[in-house]
């Protein structure tokens, strides 16, 4: 439905982002995800007509919405905007403010539409109060029935949760996107938080200096990382050298590691292993002893920083019915099932 081709956008002659491809289905809820300054808010931007673009060009359906030259006007785009600062109009009302993209429309068709959609966003009854009488997460809901009533093809949404307490930002991000699934709207958020993205998106693209690294589902990002970057960045876990001794077997300090994905590289190769913590589990017959350096109680489960005996370091994930102490010695092997490793010549990304 949404298509960006060999997308750039510049600022004072430079590139900001560069060579962006990605498709979005039709239905499909999409994120944006990378550090600030990645280029996120840009591409958004191109996509919804507030940014020109100096090559390539964009595509709602069989619409021509941007390339070099020509710009489609934001208002003829069927393209509504959700904004991290919400930017409703404090001098008109709920009502008011739902209607401002269709004010031509009978009092009447006003009324059914502004009923309809305060009743989705579960806000019946507040169309004659004012944003300041209303808190946050309400702000936010109508914020989203305004971007929706003008029935848009594609929805794009910038950081909408980031100014909301953690568990709302939570609850409400996936209500939206229930609502969004049952009406069907396709939609692209942007954002820096990968759980958020994770739970919200069937389909993610990771930007990084502008350049897009990857785009595909949550499950291939975490488990099927395109590149180094893409493995340090998405997810925790840290990296312990190998040396390749089959096809989709690794030797490392933890043994023999056994994945199902293969690499071409040749026996005796040097590689860096990428260990999750749900990767590392206690061992009660042989293992490799590691001393625990940190500690995060997390509930269900505990986060530990383990030393190994050469000095490099895993995290594990385990379960926090067994309480560890910081300097105690545990007993741990790896359980891989997927396979993340990457030639010891490639290099070595910074993290975001």
């Amino acid at each position: 439905m949404l298509q960006l081709k060999n997308i750039q956008c510049q600022y004072d002659g430079e590139p900001v982002i560069n060579d962006i491809n990605f498709h979005v289905n039709e239905g499909d809820i999409c994120c944006l995800l990378g550090p600030s300054g990645c280029g996120k808010t840009t591409a958004l931007r191109a996509i919804a007509g507030f940014q020109s673009i100096s090559q390539g060009e964009i595509w709602l359906g069989d619409t021509l919405l941007s390339k070099p030259g020509f710009s489609l006007a934001p208002e003829q785009r069927k393209v509504g905007m959700v904004f991290q600062d919400y930017a409703l109009f404090p001098h008109l009302t709920v009502k008011q403010n739902i209607c401002f993209g269709f004010r031509k429309k009978s009092a009447a068709e006003q009324n059914r539409i502004v009923g309809r959609l305060l009743e989705l966003v579960r806000l019946s009854g507040v169309e004659n109060r004012y944003p300041h009488e209303l808190s946050g997460g309400q702000q936010q809901r109508v914020a989203l029935a305004r971007a929706l009533a003008p029935a848009p093809q594609l929805l794009l949404m910038d950081e909408p949760f980031s100014n909301l307490d953690a568990e709302l930002r939570k609850s409400l991000s996936l209500e939206v996107r229930d609502i969004l699934k049952d009406l069907g709207i396709s939609a692209i958020l942007v954002t820096h938080d990968q759980e958020e993205a994770f739970a919200f998106s069937d389909h993610i693209g990771l930007l990084y200096h502008g350049a897009l690294q990857q785009w595909d589902t949550p499950f291939n990002l975490y488990h099927e990382p395109a590149n180094r970057l893409v493995a340090e960045f998405i997810g925790r876990g840290r990296f312990l050298p190998g040396i390749v001794t089959g096809p989709n077997s690794i030797n490392t300090e933890l043994g023999d590691l056994h994945g199902n994905r293969a690499y071409p590289w040749q026996e005796g190769s040097p590689v860096d292993v990428l260990l999750r913590p749900d990767d590392i589990i206690l061992s009660d017959f042989g293992g490799i002893a590691a001393t625990v350096e940190k500690k995060v109680f997390n509930g269900g489960a505990t986060l530990y920083k383990l030393a190994l005996p050469t000095g490099s370091t895993v995290e594990a994930l385990l379960p926090s019915h067994r309480d560890f102490q910081i300097g105690e010695t545990i007993t741990i092997e790896a359980d891989v099932e997927h396979l993340i490793a990457f030639h010891k010549t490639e290099p070595v990304a910074a993290t975001a």
